[in-house]
């Protein structure tokens, strides 16, 4: 019997949906406590999920999510910036 590739699922800090990790964009806060999307899904530092989805993006800033996720304070200019690295690449 071939064996089955268990597909990776994370759970999204926005809308709470399970989805495939590769549909998914990474934010990441590093060692430094730098705070940032992480298109290549391999940076080094915590990891958090959120859908490539632009209600979820703005979801991120309007609820304050990433203090949450991480349990620290978070810059507005994180947000922003994070907000203009999605829309951005769009």
């Amino acid at each position: 019997m071939p064996k089955v590739k268990k597909i990776p699922l994370r759970q999204c800090i926005a809308c709470r949906e399970l989805k495939p990790k590769k549909e998914m964009l990474r934010i990441v806060r590093n060692n430094e406590g730098k705070i940032f999307i992480d298109f290549s899904g391999k940076a080094a530092g915590r990891g958090a999920y959120i859908c490539n989805d632009e209600n979820c993006v703005n979801k991120l800033k309007k609820q304050r999510l990433i203090n949450k996720v991480f349990s620290c304070e978070v810059d507005e200019g994180v947000y922003t910036a994070i907000e203009e690295e999605y829309f951005g690449k769009k």
